[in-house]
């Protein structure tokens, strides 16, 4: 038995797609039983509610590898960052109970208790929860996740479609190494046939400086778009008047910040095969078709149905 947290989710939801393919059996546990199940039968959902650990406990009962994708983006009607800590240290405890065997944890490229960034400070306390809790574990740190549900290079592609410019906050030098889903969902099944406790990024075979990366999704999505570079203050307001009309959190001010440290980076050999160019180049008329609202996906997700 495998269980996915989120496995209606984004990356839970290709994690879930390579076990069954692979003749795994997998559940779910999550925070919206109610959505609708893209796997029918093949997967049973049920409520991951931490305000009742003994119910968690019932659910992971039997369970050889939980996969941990839990998380928030930002905080938002009430989640908190600090909440969402506490929150995977009763579900890393309640896998102890369980007599979970094994637990792969989805953390984030350079997280670290130091870090001035809640996000990246939040997924380290996440990993130091699972050091703690007893069961036998690994961690994977990707980098910036690309795929057809994901939510930044949709929306990359889908304001490039509908503006007369796409903004680039200063110099655009900074750099990142995207790695796709799919890939990702491999690498965390293969750490999951491990037995040793490990740490590992996942990571693209690709480096872009952010001004490539948009140069070269501009040139796929609209040819001749000008690239604006703007400071970073500036460019933050501009996000967040598109966000409110959009009823959206479109980038945040900390988002950005550890775009520009270069968080999403690794000093790691690449372990992801799919080039984001290929790829681009291969989904160019579907991307950013769409806006695809974070809020809505995880908080307003039944006016989405």
């Amino acid at each position: 038995m495998n269980v996915v947290t989120g496995a209606f989710g984004y990356i839970g939801r290709y994690i879930t797609r390579r076990l069954l393919e692979q003749g795994e059996i997998v559940k779910t546990i999550t925070t919206h039983p109610g959505k609708p199940n893209p796997f029918g039968q093949a997967v049973q959902a049920e409520a991951l509610d931490f305000s009742r650990p003994e119910v968690i406990v019932r659910a992971l009962d039997g369970t050889a590898t939980l996969y941990n994708t839990y998380w928030i983006r930002f905080p938002y009607a009430g989640a908190t960052f600090e909440q969402a800590v506490e929150n995977t240290a009763i579900l890393f405890h309640c896998a102890r109970l369980a007599g979970v065997k094994r637990i792969v944890h989805i953390s984030v490229t350079n997280a670290s208790l130091e870090s001035s960034l809640p996000y990246y400070k939040g997924k380290a306390q996440q990993e130091q929860a699972l050091a703690a809790c007893g069961v036998p574990y690994a961690i994977v740190r990707p980098t910036l996740v690309f795929g057809r549900e994901d939510i930044l290079v949709n929306n990359i592609a889908w304001l490039m479609r509908r503006f007369p410019f796409f903004p680039v906050f200063s110099t655009g030098t900074y750099r990142l190494q995207p790695v796709y889903v799919d890939d990702l969902a491999q690498i965390t099944i293969d750490c999951a046939r491990q037995s040793r406790t490990m740490s590992i990024d996942a990571i693209g075979p690709e480096i872009f400086t952010f001004y490539e990366f948009a140069s070269l999704m501009a040139a796929h999505i609209r040819p001749g778009l000008p690239l604006v570079h703007l400071p970073p203050g500036l460019g933050i307001t501009l996000g967040s008047l598109i966000g409110k009309a959009l009823g959206d959190v479109l980038l945040t001010r900390d988002e950005l910040q550890g775009l520009m440290d270069e968080m999403l980076t690794s000093t790691q050999a690449a372990n992801g095969a799919t080039r984001f160019s290929d790829w681009l180049a291969a989904n160019k008329d579907t991307v950013g078709t769409a806006y695809t609202s974070e809020v809505r996906r995880h908080f307003h997700w039944q006016h989405s149905i």
